[in-house]
Order: C-alpha cells, then sequence, then structure tokens
C-alpha cells in the first residue's frame, strides 16, 4: 500500500470524535465492537488503511459543519455577552469556571477512558460500576462546592452571584454522569454522528436562555440558570439515543480492573490543570475582579481558532498514530500533513482575529470596555500559534509511546506557568499573564527536537509558506488600520483584504499540494 494514499485523510478532514467531553477511542477498541465483517477486518489484525480513509471521510465533511456551527454559535453568544454584561461579570463567571475546572478532574478518573478502551465489550456491571463511581463522585464535588460556598471565599471575591454560579456547575455533575455511559456505548460502536446531536441541542439551550436572560435584566446570575437546564437537555437528549438499564453496582475486582487501567492516564491532566485552573484560579484570588475579567475575556477569545481547528484533529490523532507506529513513513506523512492543514486554517484566524480586534473595540460602543485588553488577547493568541503546532505534536510523543518525555515537558511549562508569570503580573500588571505565556510559547520548539528523535518528520517545509503568508497578511491588516477604523463597513473590507492576501500568498506557494489533497479527498469520499 503506497504511504502517501494511506494518510493523506488525517491533517483535519476526519474528525471522528465529535464530542470534546467524550474522551478518543484508540484503534485497538475497534476489533472488539460488533460492526459489519468488512470494517472488522479493516481495523482488526491487517489493518486496511484505505478502507478506514473511505469509511471515514465519508462523515468528514458533516462533522466540520457541525464543529463550525457550535464554535459560531459559542462566538456569537459572547459576542452578544460581553457586550451587555460588565467586565466584573465576566470575570465572575471565569472565577468560578477554574475552581469548578479544578474538581473536574475528580469527576471522572479514567473511567471512561478505561471502558473506551476496553478491548472485550463491556458488561452491564461494567457500567454500573463506572456509573456508581461516578455518582460517588459527582457528590463528593458537590459538598466540596457546598463547604466552599459555606466559607464564603466565593461570596469575598465575587458576591453571591458566583455561589448560585458555582452550586448550579456543581449540581451538573450528578446530572451529566447519567449521560457518560450512554455516550460511551455510543463511541464503542463508532456510531460518533450521534454524539454531537445532544451537544448541538444542549449549546442552543444554553446559549439561548443565557442571552435572553441576560437580555432580560437577570445579569451574570443567568449562567446559573442557564448551566442547568444545559445538564439537563443534554443528558435528557443522550439518554434518549442510547437508553440502557440504569442501576448501581459496586464490585472490587471490576472496580480495580477499571480504575488500574483509567488512572494511569490522569497524571498528564493533573499536571494540565496545575497549569492552568488552578493557577488562573490563584490570579482571580489575586487580582481585582475587573482585572481578572480582562484577562479571562482574552484567553477565552483567542482560544476559538485553537478549538476550531487543532482540538479536532487531536481528536483523531492519538489512536491513528497509535496504529500507524509499524509504518515509520506513513506516521512521518501523517504528522507533516497535520502540521501544513493545521497552520493553514489556524495562523490565518490568529492574525484576524488580532487585527481586527483593535477597530471592533473602538467602532462598536459596548465594546469599548475591553479596550485594555487588546493586548492581553493579541499576546494570547500569538502564544496560541505556537500551541496551534506544539500541542499535536505532544500528542504524537503520547502516541508513540513517549509518555514521559510529554510529562517532563509538562513539568516543565508548569513550573515556568508559576515562576515567570507572578513575576511579569508583578511588574507589568494584568497584561503580565500573557506576556508571559506567550514567552513561555516560545519552549514549544522543544516539542518540535523530542518528535523528529523518533519520526525525521520536516517541519519547516510542512510551516514557512503559511508563515510567510501569516506575516504578509499581518502586515496588510496594520498597515490599512488607519482606514479599517473609519466603520463597521471599512473593518469588514479590512477582512476580505486581508484574508485575500493570505490566500494569495497560499496560492503562489502551496497551490498544488493543496488542491492535490482536497481532489483526494473528494475522490474518498465518492468512494466511501
Amino acid at each position: 500500500m503506497p504511504p502517501r494514499r494511506s494518510v493523506c485523510w488525517l491533517p483535519g478532514w476526519c474528525l471522528w470524535s465529535c464530542v470534546r467531553q467524550v474522551r478518543v477511542v484508540t484503534m485497538s477498541d475497534i476489533t472488539a465492537v460488533d460492526t459489519s465483517n468488512d470494517l472488522e477486518d479493516a481495523v482488526g489484525d491487517g489493518l486496511d488503511l484505505n478502507l478506514i480513509k473511505r469509511r471515514s471521510l465519508v462523515g468528514a465533511t458533516t462533522f466540520m459543519a457541525r464543529s463550525v456551527f457550535l464554535q459560531g454559535l459559542g462566538l456569537l453568544s459572547n459576542l452578544v455577552l460581553v457586550a451587555l454584561l460588565s467586565v466584573e461579570a465576566i470575570g465572575i463567571y471565569g472565577f468560578v469556571l477554574q475552581i469548578i475546572g479544578l474538581l473536574n478532574f475528580f469527576s471522572d478518573v479514567g473511567l471512561g477512558s478505561a471502558l473506551i478502551q476496553k478491548k472485550a465489550n463491556p458488561t452491564l456491571q461494567d457500567y454500573r460500576n463506572a456509573f456508581t463511581i461516578q455518582q460517588i463522585l459527582a457528590w463528593v464535588i458537590v459538598g466540596v462546592s457546598a463547604a466552599i460556598i459555606a466559607s464564603g471565599l466565593v461570596a469575598q471575591k465575587t458576591g453571591p452571584a458566583g455561589n448560585w454560579i458555582l452550586l448550579a456547575l456543581a449540581m451538573s455533575f450528578p446530572v451529566l454522569a447519567f449521560r457518560t455511559m450512554s455516550a460511551i456505548m455510543i463511541e464503542r460502536r463508532l456510531d460518533f454522528s450521534k454524539l454531537v446531536i445532544p451537544q448541538i441541542i444542549e449549546q442552543i439551550v444554553f446559549h439561548g436562555l443565557l442571552i435572553g436572560m441576560v437580555w432580560q435584566g437577570f445579569g451574570v446570575i443567568s449562567y446559573a440558570y442557564a448551566i442547568i437546564v444545559r445538564s439537563i437537555v443534554g443528558a435528557t437528549a443522550m439518554f434518549m439515543l442510547q437508553p440502557w438499564p440504569i442501576g448501581l453496582a459496586f464490585n472490587r475486582t471490576v472496580l480495580r480492573a477499571i480504575l488500574g487501567f483509567g488512572v494511569k492516564f490522569q497524571l498528564n491532566d493533573l499536571l494540565a490543570r496545575i497549569k492552568d485552573q488552578l493557577f488562573f484560579l490563584s490570579l482571580g484570588i489575586i487580582l481585582p475582579l475587573r482585572e481578572f475579567g480582562f484577562v479571562h475575556w482574552g484567553k477565552l477569545w483567542s482560544q476559538y481558532p485553537y478549538n476550531l481547528t487543532v482540538q479536532n484533529v487531536m481528536m483523531i490523532s492519538f489512536p491513528v498514530f497509535s496504529r500507524l507506529q509499524h509504518d515509520p513513513a506513513a506516521l512521518k506523512k501523517a504528522v507533516e500533513k497535520m502540521l501544513f492543514f493545521i497552520a493553514l486554517l489556524a495562523f490565518p484566524l490568529l492574525i484576524g482575529m488580532s487585527v481586527f480586534i483593535i477597530p471592533l473595540t473602538e467602532l462598536v460602543v459596548s465594546y469599548r470596555k475591553w479596550q485594555p485588553a487588546v493586548w492581553t488577547l493579541i499576546l494570547f493568541s500569538l502564544s496560541i500559534g505556537w500551541g496551534a503546532v506544539s500541542s499535536p505534536l505532544t500528542n504524537t510523543l503520547n502516541a508513540i509511546g513517549q509518555i514521559n518525555t510529554t510529562l517532563k515537558l509538562m513539568v516543565m511549562w508548569t513550573a515556568l506557568t508559576w515562576v515567570v508569570t507572578p513575576l511579569m503580573v508583578w511588574w507589568l500588571g494584568f497584561n503580565g499573564v500573557a506576556i508571559a505565556e506567550l514567552a513561555i510559547s516560545f519552549t514549544s520548539v522543544l516539542s518540535f527536537y523530542f518528535v523528529s528523535k523518533y519520526v525525521p518528520i520536516n517541519a519547516w517545509d510542512s510551516l514557512w509558506r503559511q508563515l510567510l503568508a501569516a506575516g504578509v497578511m499581518a502586515a496588510v491588516g496594520v498597515a490599512g488600520l488607519s482606514l479599517w477604523r473609519l466603520s463597521l463597513g471599512w473593518m469588514v473590507v479590512g477582512m476580505g483584504v486581508t484574508g485575500a492576501s493570505y490566500a494569495v500568498v497560499i496560492a503562489l506557494l502551496a497551490r498544488d499540494r493543496v488542491v492535490g489533497e482536497l481532489r483526494l479527498f473528494l475522490s474518498s469520499r465518492r468512494l466511501g
């Protein structure tokens, strides 16, 4: 089988996992799933990558459209919310999210990963044991949250509204546990198209109710009501798609087997939460609420391009790259294609956001309150540019079994975050958070070094065209700022001009490569 055709579909066209909160399925799972014979043959010991490619590409376009819809819905919702709510209100929600993000680590302890990656089909006893543990952990989180509320620590920072949002987020955990087992059953059948349906429903309900209540003047407390309704609607929709005989069970042998597998995958997650949620929670305690609101806003908006591109590709790169370990040439080509297409899509989004946030916050009166945080957003976006190419590479290291290497990198990044950022904040104020993140992001070059030790990739050849095109786009955007600031109409024209400048450079430097991949994608869809 020629390596070129076996991996051409990887860099974003085949996005199997449709829900961010649900963990990916490894290719080894598929051998245990009761599917059609030809699919079993394709993913068994005699892996037929062409067949997998065709089957996967059939649903790729639909998934990408759904992903764009969900990200677009979230962006539009936030455009409205940041206009209607105060900076302090956004800070309150961001502060509470850091608390619940930390507690979320203890809500799963790898149970989902263990059941998804189990080679034999899980029994009803397996599901009920996992469900029991999740319910216990969920109610522990509710208890801890209640204790935090009773201590008055949250109210001191956020007022009563923060208490209600924290309670709503905590109460959503027991409800969401009902959807987890249904989601795992669907994912084990590889019926990924169903997984996104509850997410679409719950996000429409969440954002619709949230905007409606904020519009009516309920303020930041609207988040609490929207969170509760979202969790109930999402769990109900998932259970209707995949009913199962809910019950409680507690078998030490079964639990030991599940937890023994799942806990091993939690250390990276723990370090990530120490680096992100715990650190940002500390910032929320130290910084005034208004300044923390600026930081949260900049961080949140800068992540939209990342979530739309990198997050989607990483959903499937781990299981697929794991199966390509036996074929170094195919793995090399797959990683290079992944880098090429991630950069192709992410770089212009990040540059566009960095340039046009300036006229947006000047021309729209309700956005002018965010002008002090413009540089925070720009710096966060530039650091995301590094993350867009380094995160998939660390994921590649995990896929080929180099978990110790990624752990060392994570320890380094966590230590740098806790050392460098406080110094920058002390020296430069809240903008120091984004400056520190940009400075630390340059250490991501180490991920290129470590991957190249095991997979001889040519990263520069995969990235230089997009870097040059992004540079031209940034230059055109900055040069025309005096025009883009005149009116919203001129700003839209500027978006078109800068986007066209990026497209022209890409067409000159990489037209054949992009067109070739698109043709192969379309032909594979017809074959599927």
